[in-house]
């Protein structure tokens, strides 16, 4: 490895310490445009770690605000709800520009570079979550287009999955959240429920006899009991309502 290349790895997991993620994700951007080759399975989890923080404390931001929003909004004269609005609407441009940035460094240097469905699959899925992201946090036009870059991200790596095995957790992370899009982006429960099911039915089959000590088992497991979790949850809200 180059010089550079070890000095921004070990730059980012620096600034993971610090907790520092957009500097992090700097470093880790510098070294995915000098790298030739794909990056390897740790390269590629190191690569989520400061998009999914960053991101995180954005969405959690338009939940909080959303909550204030609903409440001022129940008065009838309240001073404060246009200012929510329009911070609210400063949040939400800036998830927006954060999630196509962080998308368009995966068209341009890591889904050409990807030669294993495996990597394929991660890429694609991590595309679909970045739109999904936009998508439910956004209304009207915007939302649908978001929703249909989403399910066609998502798409891609479905099909680049067929390949892979149902223990694989890259794979099982893909249903699951692909499930949740269908059940709460796009309000397509009957999609969401069969596509946990199926997954779950496949996974369990799969899992049968396999050394539960073993990391990618244990991720596998892991995965497999959220879309339980959440199977359990939609069918009891379908049953209620």
């Amino acid at each position: 490895m180059s010089e550079k290349y070890e000095k921004q790895v070990y730059l980012a997991m620096l600034a993971e310490q610090c907790t520092r993620y957009e500097d992090m994700m700097s470093f880790l951007e510098d070294m995915v445009k000098t790298k030739t080759e794909d990056l390897t399975s740790d390269e590629r989890n190191l690569l989520s770690i400061p998009y999914k923080n960053t991101i995180s404390q954005d969405r959690q931001a338009i939940r909080t605000l959303l909550a204030y929003e609903l409440k001022e909004a129940k008065k009838s004269d309240s001073p404060y709800l246009e200012f929510i609005r329009e911070y609210k609407v400063k949040v939400q441009k800036e998830l927006e520009d954060l999630c196509n940035k962080i998308n368009a460094t995966i068209d341009s240097s890591l889904l050409p570079k990807a030669t294993t469905d495996e990597a394929k699959v991660f890429y694609h899925k991590m595309k679909g979550d970045y739109y999904r992201y936009i998508a439910e946090n956004i209304d009207g036009d915007l939302k649908k287009k978001y929703s249909e870059l989403a399910l066609a991200s998502y798409n891609a790596a479905l099909e680049a999955s067929k390949s892979i095995d149902y223990k694989n957790p890259i794979k099982l992370g893909l249903a699951l959240n692909l499930s949740v899009f269908y059940y709460e982006v796009v309000a397509n429960r009957d999609e969401a429920c069969k596509l946990a099911k199926e997954t779950l039915d496949k996974s369990k089959e799969a899992l049968q006899g396999v050394d539960e000590e073993e990391d990618e088992v244990k991720d596998a497991m892991s995965i497999v009991n959220l879309l339980q979790e959440n199977l359990e949850m939609w069918n009891a809200e379908t049953e209620g309502n």
